[in-house]
């Protein structure tokens, strides 16, 4: 893969991205990228930082993602309650997704769940929701979830995601480049073409 797609399904940024990263990836004649489920907590505490919906700017984000939702022909934003909420348990299973192939429906589908259904993904009926979608068995992701390796994994890509400077999702890692914000998916798209046509 020429490019990484990290996200937090918590991340409103991240869901505008996610609808439409293929797309844009495609008609810059880039490979598609490969999606990676990271913690933005964990970024958060590495790196110092804050969500912005915590702080001053949180009703001024929150226009400004409803704003580019209408702009790219999505649903309205419906805002789960509580925003932010706990993703832990849904980012454990995009982790398990991705391990047996399901790295783009799964997460797709929880970002839906979440963001145009207006859902709290720290309610596990509701991942169920976005896993039936993608063919995922709910009592197979509940003994997944549990698993130390799932854990594991989730910290060490998160680990490794800041290794490579990224501070945010979404970010797209296009060789050593980072491209932070949903607004930088076309100059990601355009250096992973220049990147797959060199190699």
């Amino acid at each position: 893969m020429v490019a990484t797609f990290y996200y937090d399904l918590g991340s409103p940024y991240a869901y505008l991205a996610a609808e439409r990263i293929h797309r844009v990836f495609e008609e810059a004649g880039a490979p598609p990228p490969r999606w990676q489920p990271i913690l933005l907590g964990g970024l958060f505490k590495r790196f110092g930082r804050e969500s912005w919906a915590n702080g001053p700017g949180r009703a001024e984000g929150m226009r400004e993602v409803e704003r580019r939702a209408v702009a790219y022909g999505l649903p309205p934003i419906r805002w789960p309650d509580p925003f932010p909420g706990n993703t832990l348990f849904a980012m454990r299973v995009a982790t398990f997704a991705s391990e047996i192939g399901r790295p783009v429906s799964l997460p797709l589908a929880a970002f839906r769940q979440a963001f145009a259904a207006g859902r709290d993904l720290s309610e596990p009926d509701n991942v169920f929701i976005a896993a039936a979608s993608a063919e995922l068995h709910p009592r197979a992701l509940q003994a997944a979830v549990q698993r130390e390796s799932i854990t594991r994994k989730l910290r060490e890509e998160t680990e490794r995601a800041g290794d490579l400077g990224v501070v945010g999702v979404p970010s797209v890692v296009v060789g050593t480049e980072v491209f932070w914000g949903d607004d930088r998916l076309e100059e990601a798209a355009a250096a992973a073409a220049e990147l797959a046509a060199r190699a």
